[in-house]
């Protein structure tokens, strides 16, 4: 069920409040074209400034909206155990097909704690969990032995690896097996990432190129030569795409290229801010370059 194209859905906001109408309108244009999954309140949906009723809105929207067409992976991620298993809880009960986790930010737990908080959310809730394993934003590295251990745990399936290391992929197939769920968290790595072993992305550049990133995940597991071929040239084609929104943080270049796309505003919440003059330019040069417009 969680592979291929999963979007980290971008959170629109008008006039600092949620833009129901366009985020509606972003789940059905995912519907139309071919991603594999939805994951709302994440990272790149902006999460640490969603208020809990925002947070739990959007999660029940994307499920309410999506009606079984797509799975959804909430985001329920937080550094206090106790928020994690809140929102944990919620999205089991409204009706999400998993969980994503985001190893506990600022705390420094050692691998003991993050079995322990990732145990405990086990523990009180009853839908998979997939761990989010982002080094550069929560400064923590979870160790594969850490991973090994929580796979043991009833609710564990999966990775969201974000380290950037390629080496991971392997590493977790090795002594997690086959059964351990691992998407990247990194759209420039993915032809590599599935190469290695992973099943697919929690994806950025799927906000604005869903049947691209969608069409690349069919073709880069396929054994069909003629099919590998044309993965490699959407993945070739996307490179500018995926360096361009990331040249400020995420996912203030994103929602950029959703605006030229017309699909929601660029509007970002404090103490996130809109782009650079000068990443307008390199953002619509990689759009150009990709035919996204």
């Amino acid at each position: 069920m969680f592979k291929g194209s999963n979007v980290a859905l971008i959170t629109p906001f008008k006039n600092n409040e949620l833009d129901v109408d366009n985020y509606i309108k972003l789940i059905h244009f995912h519907i139309e074209n071919g991603t594999h999954g939805l994951v709302p309140a994440g990272t790149t949906g902006e999460s640490p400034t969603l208020s809990h009723d925002e947070h739990e809105k959007v999660i029940e929207l994307c499920i309410k909206e999506s009606n079984g067409k797509l799975p959804v992976i909430a985001g329920t991620g937080s550094n206090s155990t106790k928020e994690a298993i809140s929102l944990t809880k919620h999205a089991e009960k409204v009706g999400a097909n998993a969980a994503l986790v985001v190893t506990p930010y600022y705390n420094k737990p050692t691998q003991e704690g993050m079995y322990q908080h990732y145990k405990a959310i086990n523990d009180n809730c009853g839908i998979p969990i997939i761990i989010y394993n982002i080094p550069s934003r929560s400064v923590i590295d979870m160790s594969v032995d850490t991973m090994a251990r929580l796979f043991e745990l009833k609710n564990i399936v999966g990775v969201k690896d974000a380290t950037g290391n390629l080496d991971r992929v392997v590493q977790q197939k090795k002594v997690l097996g086959n059964e351990f769920i691992q998407l990247t968290g990194e759209d420039g790595n993915v032809l590599e990432f599935n190469k290695r072993g992973g099943i697919g992305c929690i994806s950025v550049t799927a906000n604005i190129a869903p049947k691209l990133c969608s069409n690349f995940q069919n073709f880069s597991k396929s054994k069909n030569n003629n099919e590998i071929k044309e993965a490699e040239r959407i993945n070739d084609l996307l490179q500018p795409v995926h360096k361009a929104l990331f040249i400020e943080s995420n996912p203030s270049p994103v929602k950029y290229a959703a605006k030229l796309l017309n699909l929601c505003d660029d509007a970002v919440r404090l103490p996130l801010v809109k782009i650079m003059d000068s990443t307008r330019e390199t953002v619509k040069k990689a759009l150009t370059s990709a035919k996204l417009i």
